[in-house]
């Protein structure tokens, strides 16, 4: 598997996404129900941010992890984040670097291929929380949930729950589509929807 090819689409896909948000989308609740959509953009940049500076050696330090800066745009604040970090897992051995990742806990630390893994999963399952939210599509290509089904079947059960990274598995049916049954192993019912205003 082509994790970084991989982790390019999966940018590309919320990209996408993020790049139809309107200013008045930014209030609304979302499926991550501690985010409006605002604090949501916010997270996926900051996010961005935290792997690059991880992949760069420099991830353990929180503030790395928390402060994206959305501006008066936050598509382009996207983009510009998105291109950083994709610029930085493009280099030579990142495969092998060790990343901090201190949001699973202090001195946590996995090879690049694992978090790049990581990296990919939560950009496909947030396009979805941004699409859903916006009523915008989410159609990630196969081998794109695929990849990010096998990263998620590795998420211990441990430690989900209000407040943690996922929350705990939710059911769907066996024979449900691939990115329901992705929804649902992260802890997100594939039928959720806005409330009317």
């Amino acid at each position: 598997m082509d994790i970084r090819r991989l982790d390019s689409q999966a940018l590309l896909l919320t990209g996408e996404v993020v790049s139809r948000v309107k200013t008045d989308h930014l209030t609304l609740a979302t499926p991550c129900a501690d985010w409006t959509l605002y604090g949501l953009l916010r997270h996926l940049v900051s996010q961005n941010e935290g792997f690059a500076a991880s992949a760069r050696g420099a991830g353990e330090p929180w503030a790395v992890w928390r402060d994206g800066d959305l501006g008066d745009d936050p598509a382009g604040a996207y983009e510009a984040s998105a291109g950083d970090v994709t610029a930085v897992f493009a280099e030579d051995e990142v495969l092998e670097r060790l990343f901090a990742l201190p949001e699973v806990g202090e001195g946590f630390a996995v090879p690049g291929r694992t978090a790049i893994g990581f990296h990919l999963l939560d950009y496909v399952v947030h396009a979805w929380d941004v699409a859903v939210t916006i009523g915008a599509p989410w159609e990630p290509a196969a081998e794109l949930t695929s990849a990010a089904l096998r990263v998620a079947t590795l998420v211990p059960d441990e430690g989900r729950g209000a407040g943690a990274a996922f929350r705990r598995r939710i059911t769907a049916a066996d024979d449900a589509p691939q990115g329901d049954r992705l929804l649902a192993l992260l802890g997100r019912d594939p039928s959720w929807r806005p409330e009317p205003c």
